[in-house]
């Protein structure tokens, strides 16, 4: 067993341990910015153009909102989500993969700074990228923030619950290619259909209870209230969810790193 993370730390060294990590984990996606920030930002843009420029006009007000209004904060949502989560779980399979990271859970620090310095990345790319969206969706959507407490909190909550779900995928990876099941087969299948592009009012009974099922919902919904004041869902339950799904993630990546899972060869 991989005994990293059961020697004393004091304050002032775990703190420089974080600092540094976070700091390499930041440069890591700010150096290929080109490959990391704008490719999003083309496709968010593609999305305004097509989904709210050219079928919203055909589709309407939706919950007295134009239709660009009402998309744009699941929009932002997507671009935070899967680049929250792909940072994290491309960059712990690659120090992996390069064998570097034994290094790293072999030394005195504590396994939550290794935990805190790969999700703090993550979280880093899931805002620039989610800023640079929000730039984009102003010219073409009148944005007004309804309440800016629960928009950033709701922001900031879901990018440190998608990092360490891009964490727990890198854990498990074996190989490159099991880097892109989980975005393309789980997690892009529950954002569009998380009410990104619609109300939950528009469906039928049926589907309004399957959508209650998805955890992506209560996000797009909690960060539309914090933006437009408009949600299918209350607040405070999507708070739960979140927060709940933190704790949990956070539990089993910090049980996965004492294990040593997915670290030996």
């Amino acid at each position: 067993m991989i005994m990293a993370g059961l020697y004393p730390a004091y304050p002032r060294q775990t703190l420089t341990a974080l600092q540094t990590l976070a700091g390499k984990e930041t440069q890591r996606y700010m150096r290929i910015w080109v490959q990391t920030l704008v490719p999003p930002a083309i496709t968010m843009t593609l999305y305004f153009v097509i989904f709210g420029g050219l079928i919203g006009s055909r589709v309407g007000p939706m919950e007295g909102y134009s239709f660009m209004e009402f998309i744009a904060p699941g929009i932002i949502m997507m671009a935070v989500i899967t680049n929250s989560y792909s940072n994290v779980a491309t960059s712990f399979f690659g120090a992996k993969f390069q064998r570097h990271i034994e290094e790293l859970l072999v030394s005195p620090t504590p396994n939550y700074v290794i935990l805190a310095g790969y999700v703090a990345g993550g979280v880093g790319r899931g805002l620039c990228t989610g800023l640079i969206v929000t730039i984009i969706a102003s010219f073409f959507a009148d944005l007004n923030i309804h309440n800016l407490p629960v928009t950033i909190s709701v922001v900031f909550l879901t990018a440190v619950l998608f990092s360490l779900g891009g964490f727990i995928n890198g854990v498990f990876a074996k190989k490159f290619d099991d880097i892109s099941i989980v975005p393309t087969f789980i997690l892009t299948p529950l954002t569009y259909l998380g009410g990104v592009f619609y109300s939950i009012s528009l469906l039928p009974e049926f589907w309004q209870h399957v959508s209650l099922i998805n955890p992506i919902f209560y996000m797009v919904n909690a960060f539309r209230y914090g933006v437009l004041g408009s949600s299918d869902i209350p607040i405070g339950i999507a708070y739960i969810l979140i927060i709940g799904f933190i704790v949990a993630g956070t539990v089993l990546s910090l049980w996965l790193l004492d294990r040593g899972t997915g670290l030996r060869s």
